[in-house]
């Protein structure tokens, strides 16, 4: 069964041009190595009146937009033997203090899929 990375994340408005930029080349480098999908989203109705809205989880600061996103493998083995390769890859090399976005902020986690259709 697939496996899913997934994170929830904000991105200052006058940054996300940046960071769409940066996702694009991340996803060819993580197509490369052979994730399934790569998606970048970016919130457009978020503000719902029930459950716990994005905005209260993330709490965005004045300015900035919410960004859910995920990343596809065959399964959690396949992911666990792409990801060092796909780190190491000169390609996502970055300055930290040049990233579009406060890593700090992000929520990350690895998820099995229960439902696929």
């Amino acid at each position: 069964m697939a496996y899913v990375d997934g994170f929830l994340l904000t991105v200052p408005a006058k940054k996300l041009a940046a960071y769409r930029r940066m996702s694009a080349k991340a996803g060819k480098v993580w197509k490369h190595y052979g994730a399934l999908e790569y998606r970048e989203c970016v919130g457009d109705d978020v503000n719902v009146k029930w459950g716990l809205p994005f905005p209260k989880r993330v709490k965005p600061k004045k300015g900035e937009v919410i960004v859910f996103s995920w990343i596809v493998y065959k399964s959690r083995a396949h992911r666990d033997k792409i990801l060092p390769k796909i780190m190491q890859d000169k390609r996502l090399a970055m300055d930290p203090k040049s990233m579009p976005f406060d890593m700090k902020r992000m929520s990350y986690g690895g998820f099995k899929v229960i439902v696929d259709m």
